[in-house]
């Protein structure tokens, strides 16, 4: 009969088989996000790479740092082709400063009814053929798209129309989503997050872009915005997962095909996560007959899409790749019926 390993033996081996493992993987990367620790975006990423660590029988390690860990966010692009981190998360819009193309390709706005119709145009429609044509001169490779979930208006009188934006103080972030709603007859105003409660409840703006339905229910801008729309019918920012180009390149196929699998999978995650977080702030905001949440008509919609392309247009004669990504989507979305 064998006998028993001593515990104090079996405590060293399993330590010992432990650090074995640790030291196995043959891959360790940092990659910074554009959250905080402990949103629920985040949260979902660092479930992504525990995901990829299980898939690849530990083959890669990815430690999961919150914005500004190590750069700020609009320079994770420099620091991943640097390799002061291997890769990251991120929305694109924040390297508008380096090619318009980021920003344009990072927030196109008014483009999509639903995260899952960007999703589809950058897997199979060739979004993630055109991004990495425009990603990869400059050190990195995407990966994969995700996204988080169109954003929601708050609104201190009831936009049912794109009639109803002539005149409306908006709170909009300069750029191409400031350029689209002064198009559809608003008045943007330029304002940080961080003033958007404020300019509410005195009255400096009529309503904001600002984030998504239940991050602005948890924030109390209802009470000063009472007709929130939902769904959102204007931004929907891209999530990129990037590496650095030259790790990449040197990777073998079956973990690149792990990494562009897992990546798939998380984005779909990420969009039905969110979307419930969504639902349920919903749920809870209609038991409150003082706030009533407004879905833009598809009619509606079709217009807003109709002005957003106006400004896609003087955007897309930026350079070559601005005017590639425009002649594609402008494309996919007649091909679907979406214009």
């Amino acid at each position: 009969m064998m006998s028993r390993m001593p515990l104090k033996t079996l405590a060293v081996a399993v330590l010992g088989a432990l650090a074995f493992n640790a030291q196995a993987a043959e891959y360790e990367w940092t990659f910074q996000t554009s959250e905080t620790s402990g949103e629920p975006q985040y949260e979902i990423k660092k479930e992504w790479a525990a995901n990829v660590e299980t898939m690849s029988g530990g083959r890669i390690s990815i430690e999961i740092l919150p914005v500004n860990a190590v750069v700020g966010p609009t320079e994770t692009l420099q620091a991943v082709s640097s390799g002061i981190i291997q890769g990251h998360l991120t929305d694109p819009s924040y390297f508008s400063g380096q090619n318009p193309a980021f920003g344009m390709m990072g927030n196109l706005v008014g483009a999509w009814g639903d995260p899952v119709e960007f999703l589809d145009y950058m897997n199979y429609a060739g979004g993630e053929e055109i991004y990495n044509e425009l990603v990869e001169p400059y050190g990195a490779h995407l990966i994969g798209a995700a996204a988080t979930g169109l954003e929601s208006l708050v609104s201190s009188r009831p936009i049912r129309t794109v009639e109803d934006m002539q005149g409306l103080k908006l709170r909009a972030p300069q750029g191409m989503v400031y350029n689209i709603f002064e198009k559809a007859g608003a008045t943007p105003v330029n304002l940080p997050s961080s003033e958007v409660y404020t300019a509410l409840e005195k009255g400096v703006i009529d309503a904001a872009d600002n984030t998504v339905f239940a991050t602005n229910y948890q924030q109390g801008m209802f009470e000063f915005a009472p007709y929130p729309s939902y769904p959102g019918f204007h931004s929907l920012p891209m999530v990129a997962v990037s590496l650095n180009k030259e790790i990449w390149d040197g990777l073998p196929e079956d973990l690149k095909a792990i990494l562009e699998t897992s990546v798939d999978a998380m984005a779909y995650e990420m969009v039905a996560k969110l979307k419930a977080r969504d639902l349920a702030a919903v749920k809870e905001v209609r038991k409150n007959p003082d706030i009533e949440i407004i879905d833009m008509s598809a009619e509606e919609r079709a217009k807003f899409r109709n002005i957003a392309k106006e400004e896609w247009a003087v955007w897309a004669k930026k350079n070559d790749i601005t005017q590639k990504f425009y002649d594609s989507v402008v494309t996919y979305l007649k091909d679907h019926n979406l214009m």
